[in-house]
């Protein structure tokens, strides 16, 4: 497990990390095959009635074209929907990828990430629109804001960013900025480095 956790984290190659723990590279390879799932999340199942989510997507620049498309950071990458908790800030759900160029509002429905979070209250940011999560007002064309809609959209916009420090501390991760896995691994890696963000707020 501390291999697997060491490639995440540094992103070497085989031809790399197999010397630092004294096997083959293939060795290496069956190792992070084999454990890799082992550390993944498991989703909810269940939440509190009165718990409050945050959804944002996130993409992982990814070398298998088979599972990615061009996206607007002009990468091939996937498309994670991520689910945490408001309160807590640990991860709680993480979508099937799907390839960059899908955008959020479709992505949240396709990833299993809506079946997945039910009626839970869950706030997102305007790419969501009908999908009847919680999202910040719109100003209209020649028309301004009252005061209690832009009161509403900062706290809003300070409860939401909370997703966006996790994502920043997933991304410390280095394989989340480049993958090199095929297949089902960034979604593994994806769901591995979630599970160890919750245990490091857990302590």
């Amino acid at each position: 497990m501390l291999l697997v956790a060491a490639y995440w984290r540094t992103n070497l190659t085989m031809r790399q990390l197999a010397p630092l723990f004294g096997v083959s590279k293939s060795a290496a390879d069956r190792v992070i095959a084999d454990f890799g799932p082992r550390l993944a999340l498991h989703p909810r199942q269940r939440f509190a009635k009165d718990a409050v989510l945050i959804v944002d997507g996130t993409l992982v620049p990814t070398r298998d074209h088979n599972v990615a498309e061009q996206s607007k950071n002009y990468r091939y990458s996937t498309n994670h929907q991520v689910v945490i908790d408001a309160d807590t800030r640990q991860v709680v759900v993480v979508g099937q990828p799907l390839p960059g160029n899908r955008n959020d509002c479709r992505a949240w429905a396709e990833s299993g990430a809506k079946a997945a979070v039910g009626n839970t209250m869950t706030i997102a940011d305007g790419g969501y629109p009908g999908t009847g999560l919680v999202m910040p007002h719109r100003r209209r064309k020649d028309e301004d804001l009252p005061d209690w809609k832009q009161a509403h959209n900062k706290s809003h916009k300070q409860v939401r960013a909370r997703v966006e420090h996790v994502f920043a501390r997933m991304k410390t991760w280095k394989i989340l900025r480049d993958c090199r896995l095929k297949g089902d691994g960034v979604h593994t890696a994806m769901l591995g480095i979630a599970r160890l963000h919750n245990l490091a707020l857990t302590g």
